[in-house]
């Protein structure tokens, strides 16, 4: 019976692409959604700061499964950035800690981003959700403690200068991979360019196969709820397969789709199976079955999926 209460609501799966409203966190659009849908299950794949609006995917039921493919695709967002003050949260929501009369320009700008282009190490913000000793950076640096994090390796593929409003803002595009932080890219730019930066406004365009132009904003999920109930919020999702584009895709027939079913292994046969050690997900009908790895010719699950 306890078990059965920790189920509470509808068993749907699939994902929806929010356009996560301002000022809201990622664990409560995360929570809406969840009441909205009358989902069992939720979860997110790629926290956003409250002040960063955009591009939010959300996985329910069985869709939090495959959350780490969505996390590993690449990330585009437009930002802006406002010169002359460095905030304790690298964003407008922090106190000043540091000012600069210096207002680069647009040839400045230009002439530093290819510094910020390819593989480069970043600081993260104090204020971030990484684990320090166990405990998240924001929630130190919230209690008072200097907090340090080490520099690591993340990946920037592009780094656009957009416009320049004004001499005290400037707006970029940044196309990047999995744990960069663009708050921390506004403060390095601005420090290289011999002044101090912020980022005031940050919109987050795309994660992986999820587009700006197939986002839902909340009010449409809350009409359509009020309108037909949770289960009309499903014509608004996409398919739990969507993360998955990625990988190579293995149609099976019943009996081998059991033994996945079962955490057992199943030999793939043909001249196109796939390579020894590739990722894949195996399908049978149309339907997810599993994900899983090829080792020596044969289909090792790693997650198994329910339905069909």
């Amino acid at each position: 019976m306890a078990s059965q209460r920790q189920k509470k609501g509808r068993p749907v799966s699939g994902w929806l692409n929010l356009d996560k409203p301002l000022g809201m966190t990622s664990t409560q659009a995360v929570s809406v959604v969840k009441r909205l849908f009358g989902a069992q299950k939720a979860g997110h794949a790629g926290t956003l700061d409250p002040l960063a609006t955009g591009c939010l995917p959300i996985a329910l039921g069985e869709a939090t499964k495959t959350v780490p493919f969505v996390m590993d695709g690449r990330k585009i967002y437009g930002f802006t950035v406002r010169w002359g003050e460095e905030t304790r949260t690298d964003d407008a929501e922090g106190q000043p800690v540091a000012v600069s009369d210096v207002r680069p320009t647009r040839a400045a700008i230009e002439a530093i981003l290819p510094e910020f282009i390819g593989e480069i190490l970043q600081v993260p913000p104090a204020f971030s959700a990484i684990k320090v000793e166990g405990a998240r950076a924001y929630d130190l640096a919230r209690d008072g403690e200097d907090v340090v994090l080490e520099a690591r390796p993340i990946q920037v593929h592009r780094l656009d200068l957009v416009e320049m409003p004004d001499e005290n803002t400037a707006v970029f595009a940044a196309e990047c991979g999995k744990g960069t932080y663009v708050r921390a890219i506004a403060r390095d730019m601005a420090r290289a360019l011999g002044t101090r930066g912020h980022v005031v406004g940050l919109r987050r365009l795309l994660v992986g196969p999820f587009e700006e132009a197939a986002m839902v904003k909340l009010d449409q999920l809350r009409a359509l709820q009020e309108e037909g109930g949770s289960d009309a919020c499903d014509q608004v999702m996409s398919p739990v397969e969507l993360a998955l584009r990625d990988l190579l895709e293995v149609r099976l027939n019943d009996t081998d789709a059991a033994r996945l079913r079962n955490g057992q292994s199943v030999l793939l046969r043909g001249r196109d199976a796939p390579a020894n050690g590739e990722t894949v997900f195996a399908t049978v009908g149309g339907t997810l079955v599993a994900i899983g790895e090829v080792e020596r010719g044969e289909f090792h699950p790693s997650r198994v999926f329910v339905g069909g």
